[in-house]
Order: structure tokens, then C-alpha cells, then sequence
């Protein structure tokens, strides 16, 4: 009897570990809207820079932000992404050392961007940001329907199109558009989210409604601690389709010191402490210099289907920039990366993507220099 009590409980624990394969306990997934890959690795550009018809004053911008190496420029425009997550994580995307992140979807804008990141795959009939709800099931439907993840999701967006694109009619998850969901809630459970007045510092005013989304983001998690939450900034994209690259390498630069804050604030609270995976990404890339286009996007520039995608976590490598990838990764990825990080079976359809293997595993990838061996 005391033998096969043994054997039980020794079963017990083992079907236990097998179901909670990683750490991850909790997911934080933000998006930078239109931000270039371009300038995640290689920081401002010459060409953009240094002209007046995008730049108001090229000397302030060049002392912020220029130098002659482009490891020294992508350093000075987002330090907390080249000094943290490059080291204690992954990052994909760098196209000009062979690693490729793209696109699926043939529009290149937002609506379907953001469809196919949560929903893990592009869908033609999503072909306007002024698309009705959407009707493919995405990441949030899914975690809603498991008791341990049930009313624990948020979203919190500058832009005003994420209700419907994350369905919130559908799914009851509440998605905060400017401090209010569509039945009109602004406070995080009783803690009012105003501190941000007082806190956003006077240079960051140029980005107001990002910094509010920010602010008022991380009071709820302060809050609520929700175990999967999602923020999408908007004014990089924004700033880019108005010519304004002053704007547009501030605002980068901006989110990334709210990055830092964030992990700070992760790694310091019990709920979030070593058991949180952090991704960062967007939606779409842009164009070429080209004639300008490098401040749009859209099925006429090919070029903005090249994405990219930062993560680090208790169940993902150091790997750092990823060099000499040997295949592809598409962003219809992200949706089962954080299905499988979480433990939880995604939506069974070999149309969806696979979670990327390489983000879930601490077992590190080849450098590139073992790879050219």
C-alpha cells in the first residue's frame, strides 16, 4: 500500500511539472505602432537626420542622437533596449545580419497587423482601420476561457480602434482607450490613474497621449496585477506620417525609458517578480527613403513588411541580436509564443502559426560566430 501511495503521489508531481513546462506566469506584449526596424539596429538615420524638411533643429537632434557607429546610435536612442533586453533576452529582426522577421499579411497597416500578431494569422477580409469588430478568435479569447487567466487580461491603447480589433464585445477583456473602456470605466478598482499627471516629466509633453496610456497602464497593474495585459502605443506612427522625425526619435527614445520603468516595476512586485515575460514589437515596418515613403506603409511598400520583436523572460534565452537565422519568423507567431509560454494549448488550425521555438526554451542559439564555423 505505502508502495503504491508512492508511486501515486511521484505520478502526481510529475503530471504536475508536465503541465507547467515554463516559469512564465504572467505576459506583458507591447507595441511601438510604425516603428522601423531600421532604426531598433542601426538608430537615426543620416539621411533623415539632417534634413530640415523632417527635422526642426538638426544640431539638437544629431547631439542626442548621432554618432558615427551604428551600435553607438542604437544605444543613444534606446539604451534600456540595447543595456537590458539585448543581454538578458532575444531580439529578431535585423535584416542587414540575415535575420528576418516579416509580415504575413499583404497590407501592411495597422488593423491587420495587429490581427495577425493576436490572432496568429492574416485574414484579406480585414482590409480597412475602420474594420467592424473582429471576427477571428485572438489570444485574449483564448485565456479568457481558462479559469486561471479568467477576468485577469488588460489592454490599455492610444489608438481608438482596439476594442474592436481585440473584440472586447466578444470577450468582456477591457481594453482602455485614453483612461476609459467602452462602458465607460476609468478607474483601476478603486485607485483613481491620475498620478501621471504628476509624474510625466516636462520633456515627454510632446507625447502626451502615449505617456497617458503609460502612466495609467502601469497604475492598473499596479492595482489589479492582471496576468496577461497589453499596450499599444501609437505616436511613432503617428510623428512618421506627419515628416516629423524629431518627433518620431523622441518618442522611441521616450517608450524606452517607459520600458525601463516598467521592468523596474515588474521585477520589484511579488505577482510579476522573475515570473513575467515581457515582448516588445509593432505592427508594421515602412517604406523606403524613397520619395519620402519612408513615413508610410501599405501594400505599395514592400519594404514595411519587415518587423521585428524583442523578448525576455524567465523561460527565454540571452541569446541577444539574433545573426545568420536560419529561417524566417512571421509575426502570425507571437499569438501561440505567448499560448505556449503560458502552458496553454493554442488554437488548433495549421493555418495559425507555431509558437518560435527559439523564445521559449532557455537553450541559447549559436552565436554567429559558431554558426560560420
Amino acid at each position: 500500500m505505502k508502495y503504491t501511495l508512492t508511486c501515486l503521489l511521484a505520478l502526481s508531481t510529475v503530471l504536475a511539472f508536465s503541465q507547467q513546462k515554463h516559469k512564465t506566469e504572467n505576459v506583458i506584449i507591447v507595441t511601438y505602432d510604425g516603428f522601423r526596424w531600421q532604426e531598433v539596429f542601426t538608430g537615426a538615420n543620416k539621411k533623415l537626420i539632417e534634413d530640415t524638411g523632417f527635422v526642426g533643429n538638426v544640431k539638437t537632434l544629431k547631439d542626442q542622437f548621432w554618432a558615427d557607429d551604428a551600435q553607438q546610435r542604437r544605444e543613444k536612442l534606446m539604451p534600456f533596449f540595447w543595456g537590458t533586453i539585448a543581454k538578458q533576452g532575444t531580439i529578431i529582426g535585423n535584416r542587414l545580419e540575415g535575420a528576418k522577421m516579416n509580415l504575413s499579411n499583404r497590407y501592411r497597416f495597422s488593423y491587420p497587423g495587429y490581427n495577425e500578431i493576436f490572432t496568429g494569422n492574416h485574414d484579406r477580409r480585414i482590409n480597412s482601420n475602420d474594420y467592424p469588430d473582429n471576427p477571428n478568435l485572438n489570444i485574449f479569447d483564448l485565456l479568457q476561457q481558462q479559469p486561471q487567466f479568467k477576468d485577469r487580461l488588460a489592454a490599455f491603447a492610444t489608438w481608438d480602434a482596439f476594442p474592436k480589433i481585440l473584440n472586447s464585445h466578444r470577450n468582456s477583456v477591457p481594453v482602455f482607450v485614453n483612461f476609459k473602456t467602452e462602458n465607460g470605466i476609468t478607474s483601476c478598482n478603486g485607485v483613481t490613474c491620475t498620478t501621471w499627471k504628476t509624474t510625466v516629466p516636462e520633456k515627454d509633453v510632446f507625447a502626451e497621449t502615449d505617456t497617458m496610456t503609460y502612466h495609467f497602464a502601469k497604475e492598473y497593474l499596479y492595482a489589479n496585477h492582471p496576468r496577461v495585459a497589453f499596450i499599444g502605443f501609437d505616436e511613432t506612427d503617428h510623428f512618421a506620417h506627419e515628416g516629423e522625425y524629431d518627433a518620431y526619435l523622441n518618442t522611441a527614445n521616450m517608450l524606452d525609458r517607459y520600458m525601463q520603468d516598467l521592468w523596474t516595476f515588474l521585477q520589484n512586485d511579488p505577482q510579476y517578480k522573475d515570473k513575467t515575460t515581457l515582448i516588445l514589437t509593432c505592427d508594421h515596418g515602412r517604406g523606403s527613403l524613397l520619395r519620402g515613403r519612408w513615413q508610410h506603409h501599405g501594400v505599395l511598400a514592400q519594404r514595411s513588411r519587415g518587423v521585428w520583436m524583442a523578448i525576455m523572460g524567465p523561460d527565454t534565452p540571452a541569446n541577444g541580436e539574433l545573426k545568420n537565422q536560419k529561417k524566417k519568423v512571421y509575426h502570425k507567431q507571437i499569438a501561440a509564443t505567448i499560448a505556449e509560454l503560458l502552458d496553454v494549448k493554442f488554437f488548433d488550425s495549421n493555418k495559425l502559426g507555431k509558437p518560435i521555438e527559439m523564445v521559449t526554451t532557455k537553450q541559447a542559439m549559436p552565436t554567429a560566430a559558431q554558426t560560420q564555423k
